[in-house]
């Protein structure tokens, strides 16, 4: 989706040009899944595909808003009528950032909008932080509110957590903002201290597919929060601020003071041994064994299935067929309950095993996923 597309569309619909334009990526999380809220370690890397929004202020304390992507003609919001739970539609997240703007002082007066998305939808690759933050990174722009990219995210994500109700941690929303093209984001999501870490897949000859199972799912639906509250509850029992607390090499004595909590355990177990794969992979990306990942995807394949128990039968054949087929990793990504798989392959064995994947869904009669190649790629920006 073009610049140029947008802002057309914009003049069509608010009979003037909009002050700019920007966009804004979906995500993929190459390793560190449920950690974000529990500070810990993440790494994803934005994608090609993207929100991109055409926006002109307003001063009459009116947002109006239009996708191109969903059916119906423009939504028309009063700020002052904005409040936490009042919207349950698409609206809700740009909405949503103009609420957290003001609410943090912002002098956010009103704005036309108008947007399309190519970020598959309820995939599990961020296309609602897209959304987001592409809304607040022209407002931050147009308003001259000077804020820096990892405070937008804050921003965003308090706009999801509070406005939606969405208990999300901040690793989608940082990731859109800030990835670099070519790189992997390592964030340390208690500080919120980031290295861009070298991830061009195509000079080693390998290729990061992703595939979407078709199947969706919804951060605001009660299995999240659970899990979120469960790890809560892990930590409480503990006596930490936060499972980030509980070092590696001291798991096996934080799982014995469980006793006989069983989930406690689980999420427990699940959390610290992804914070340590989040390292084990930057470590092995900066001595370029980019190879050497693969093992540590299926490992937290089976950490999200059988210890948090968040996959499901589509993400479990991307995983096996992909594996069996000659793919040296392979994982789901994202919140869970659906959405995608990523699998790491050379670039000689991509078409084989995206035939099986195909296959497999067929035999087991299920929609046809949708596969791509996963790009390393820019962060949100001003395209004009």
């Amino acid at each position: 989706m073009g610049a140029q597309q947008v802002r057309d569309g914009f003049r069509e619909l608010y009979g003037t040009a909009p002050e700019g334009v920007w966009s804004a990526p979906g995500r993929v999380n190459l390793i560190g899944e449920h950690t974000d809220y529990n500070d810990g370690f993440v790494m994803p890397f934005a994608l090609p595909h993207t929100t991109v929004a055409a926006v002109a202020r307003r001063a009459d304390g009116v947002l109006r808003l239009h996708s191109a992507d969903v059916g119906g003609g423009v939504v028309e919001l009063r700020l002052e009528d904005l409040a936490p739970g009042s919207d349950r539609n698409w609206t809700a997240y740009p909405a949503g950032v103009v609420w957290a703007l003001r609410e943090a002082g912002h002098p956010v007066t009103g704005a036309e909008v108008h947007l399309a998305s190519t970020v598959p939808s309820g995939a599990g690759l961020s296309s609602s932080a897209a959304l987001e933050v592409v809304i607040a990174l022209a407002l931050n722009d147009l308003f001259d509110l000077g804020l820096q990219r990892w405070q937008l995210a804050r921003l965003c994500q308090r706009a999801e957590n509070v406005y939606v109700g969405a208990p999300t941690g901040i690793m989608d929303q940082t990731a859109s903002a800030c990835c670099e093209e070519g790189h992997a984001l390592f964030l340390d999501t208690r500080d919120l201290s980031q290295r861009q870490i070298p991830f061009d897949l195509a000079a080693e000859g390998l290729r990061l597919l992703v595939v979407d199972t078709r199947v969706k799912h919804a951060h605001s639906d009660g299995e999240y929060g659970r899990r979120r509250a469960g790890c809560e509850r892990g930590a409480a029992l503990l006596g930490l601020d936060a499972l980030r607390d509980v070092p590696y090499d001291g798991l096996g004595a934080a799982l014995e003071r469980l006793g006989g909590d069983e989930e406690a355990v689980r999420l427990v177990r699940h959390v610290v041994t992804e914070d340590e794969r989040v390292e084990r992979t930057v470590d092995l990306l900066r001595a370029g064994e980019t190879r050497a990942i693969g093992p540590v995807l299926v490992a937290g394949h089976a950490s999200l299935r059988d210890d948090f128990r968040i996959s499901c039968p589509e993400l479990d054949l991307v995983v096996d067929t992909a594996l069996a087929s000659g793919a040296l990793g392979a994982r789901m990504t994202g919140g869970g309950f659906g959405g995608s798989a990523i699998v790491l392959a050379e670039v000689a064995d991509v078409d084989a095993v995206t035939k099986a994947v195909e296959e497999a869904f067929a035999a087991a009669g299920l929609t046809a996923p949708r596969v791509f190649e996963a790009v390393p790629s820019a962060g949100a920006r001003r395209l004009s």
